[in-house]
């Protein structure tokens, strides 16, 4: 399997390009806010409860998804404060073994774009951070670099092209057949 591990700041565009990706290659898009917005509806975001099982489950999907023979999935992550400094390592280490490819695309965009984003309609169908004024205060606190991520095969502005075409630089740049 070859899995698309796309991370970056929230509002950056993950989703919203991990869909056109999706509808371009093929693979499935298993976006962060499937688990994290099921878990929401019984824990409060980064209770201990909260964590525990959004990695469990996270790490669950990749392991059978990878077992099951799909050719490709197509993954969105935002590093933050209550995922754990191990998760990104202990999961690249279990896809390995499972003999996954894995390929790390980072999303950026400048920040008063970012903000202007964040309270937008689409990012409010899941329970996405939409406040400018908390988004302001976690970046300030480091809230959105607890860790560091490890280095990625490519990155991309998305504040300087539509989404579309973002996801086919993409694939391009990482040799996937496209077919939108």
């Amino acid at each position: 399997m070859k899995l698309i591990f796309i991370y970056g700041l929230p509002a950056v565009g993950k989703l919203t390009v991990a869909r056109e990706l999706a509808a371009g290659t093929g693979f499935k898009l298993f976006h962060n806010h499937l688990v994290v917005d099921l878990l929401l509806a019984v824990f409060d975001f980064g209770a201990p409860e909260f964590v525990e099982l959004r990695e469990k489950i996270w790490h669950s999907v990749f392991a059978h998804a990878a077992r099951s023979g799909l050719p490709g999935l197509i993954f969105t992550f935002s590093p933050e404060a209550t995922v754990r400094s191990n998760f990104v390592p202990d999961l690249l280490e279990m896809l390995a073994r499972e003999g996954t490819d894995v390929d790390l695309v980072e999303l950026t965009c400048p920040l008063p774009e970012l903000r202007r984003r964040l309270d937008s309609a689409s990012r409010q169908q899941h329970k996405k951070l939409t406040s400018v004024a908390l988004f302001e205060a976690l970046h300030a606190g480091g809230a959105f670099d607890p860790f560091p991520m490890p280095k990625p095969r490519i990155s991309f502005d998305t504040s300087l092209r539509p989404a579309s075409e973002t996801a086919r630089k993409i694939a391009i740049a990482l040799g996937l057949r496209w077919s939108a």
